[in-house]
């Protein structure tokens, strides 16, 4: 017995030093985390920044946030466009961690923001929204005609792009590159969690597919404009949106207005986020045939972890089928 003792410490200091080999990664939104968490999925887990039901569009770093970020090895986030709480603190704070930014993932095509948002027609937009998203071998191409954010007149780009389960596959792809990268001792558990990791996706999508079918025409106004990666990769009928960003607001006269052409638009659905309150939604239906529901392109009502991503696409599927069918 007194022999077991030295060895059993001995065990338990291998054991920690393993523990603490893993390397400390923070994911900035639920979506990423999610994908993050399969990839890491028996090596550790990422922490998470913008937790619970809040918006990336509106979050404030919180003490623990910023401690997160200043122990981190590797912090994942979308890019410039979405998580401005970020910028700034990743150059102050993550001075030691490999920041990657998965806007900038082999493959991935960003989209250009939809100027005016809402119900103006984009036609030839959204041709090229559609042929971009069908088209990831001619990423360069795409770049040329304006699809992707950096350089273009719309700034940033549409960032939403983990909305399209192919974009989302980039994303786990590059997330295990840098996770091998960052910890080459458990580079084989990555490649093998990113390699079923994609298998699921690809079922996913299809699933997905499958579940929209019978409303693919059916056209439906959105709160903001989250949706066009979503709304390409399956071929659905996005009438338009009632604001570009959730930071501004319709007036009394735009509401009228978005009144009106609802009932020109012959819009069977608006639908609302959980982030922000259904107000002018119902100011808008009032008077219309139009059903109401809800939509969560972050996933703010759901549990962050693994499930996530895809509980967040059966999600917006579901509740697009309940009220356009």
């Amino acid at each position: 017995m007194k022999l077991l003792a030295p060895f059993a410490m001995l065990t338990a200091g291998l054991l920690t030093t393993t523990a603490w080999a893993a390397p400390g990664v923070v994911a900035s939104i639920k979506p990423v985390h999610s994908l993050v968490a399969a990839v890491m999925e028996g090596v550790g887990e990422p922490d998470l920044i913008v937790d619970g039901s809040a918006s990336p569009h509106t979050y404030a770093l919180k003490p623990s946030d910023a401690d997160a970020l200043q122990n981190a090895d590797l912090v994942f986030w979308t890019g410039h466009g979405l998580e401005l709480f970020l910028g700034d603190a990743l150059e102050t704070l993550s001075t030691g961690a490999d920041v990657v930014e998965l806007a900038a993932a082999p493959g991935i095509v960003l989209l250009p923001v939809r100027e005016g948002g809402a119900f103006e027609a984009h036609e030839h937009d959204d041709q090229h929204a559609h042929d971009a998203i069908h088209d990831h071998d001619g990423a360069e191409d795409h770049a040329m005609k304006g699809e992707q954010s950096a350089d273009d007149e719309h700034g940033e780009g549409d960032m939403h792009f983990w909305l399209d389960p192919e974009n989302a596959k980039l994303m786990v792809t590059q997330i295990a590159t840098s996770l091998a990268q960052a910890d080459p001792a458990n580079a084989s558990t990555y490649q093998s969690n990113a390699e079923a990791q994609l298998v699921r996706l690809d079922e996913l999508e299809a699933e997905i597919d499958a579940m929209l079918a019978p409303v693919k025409d059916k056209p439906f106004i959105v709160f903001h404009d989250a949706y066009q990666y979503f709304e390409a990769r399956f071929g659905l009928n996005l009438a338009g949106s009632i604001t570009v960003t959730p930071d501004t607001m319709p007036g009394a006269a735009r509401i009228d207005e978005l009144k009106t052409r609802l009932v020109e638009l012959g819009a069977a659905c608006v639908f609302a986020e959980p982030n922000f309150a259904p107000t002018i939604i119902n100011a808008i239906t009032e008077g219309s045939a139009a059903r109401s529901g809800t939509l969560d392109p972050e996933g703010g009502a759901l549990e962050a972890g693994i499930d996530l991503y895809p509980n967040l696409l059966r999600g917006l599927a579901t509740s697009l089928v309940d009220c356009l069918g």
